[in-house]
């Protein structure tokens, strides 16, 4: 199976086999059956992309049931940390994070179900990330944490200084006083 669990339940590393010749490569980044097939029964219906340089940190963003969204996380040139944190209240995992590098050579994917705060640092000079939604964009519905939260304590891999956040981002509440409806 091209899923592997993490310690965060629902949350899931994608791995698709990649098939390489002397053209190039091939391989599926998203297949129904093989998601329906480990109990993901999602449909999505928007595709979002980002183009960002290294130091940029996106997030971490989320929206609000009933507009909360599913993603489905890749990077198409360079690297970045992807970020996820457990909102859920009642889950096991409730304010634990996750973080992984996704490359454009590794191919790997992260598949982040509602309920989850999601960010990203970008770990290279540039960065193209894409990823699949099971929800419309809905802008009264947007919530937030900021990116430094102590209680968090997330490592970016971003030098001190170094970072780049919008001026929105910076202005996101603490988990602790985060608008928040998700529930285990």
């Amino acid at each position: 199976m091209p899923f592997i669990a993490t310690d965060i339940p629902g949350l899931l590393v994608f791995e698709s086999k990649v098939f390489t010749d002397s053209r190039g490569y091939f391989f599926e980044s998203y297949n129904e059956r093989n998601f329906t097939g480990q109990g993901i029964e999602v449909k999505f219906v928007q595709d979002n992309e980002s183009s960002s340089q290294y130091g940029v940190i996106r997030g971490l963003h989320y929206q609000l049931a009933p507009f909360a969204q599913a993603k489905l996380i890749r990077v198409l040139e360079g690297t970045i940390l992807d970020v996820a944190v457990d909102i859920r209240k009642g889950s096991p995992s409730f304010g634990k994070s996750f973080s992984i590098e996704l490359t454009a050579e590794n191919k790997k994917q992260l598949y982040i179900p509602a309920g989850f705060a999601h960010g990203f640092s970008v770990l290279s000079e540039k960065a193209v990330v894409f990823y699949k939604c099971d929800s419309f964009y809905n802008k009264e519905s947007e919530g937030g944490i900021r990116f430094d939260d102590p209680q968090l304590n997330i490592d970016w891999k971003i030098p001190a200084g170094k970072e780049i956040i919008s001026d929105k981002d910076k202005l996101l509440p603490l988990f602790a006083n985060c608008k928040n409806n998700f529930v285990f």
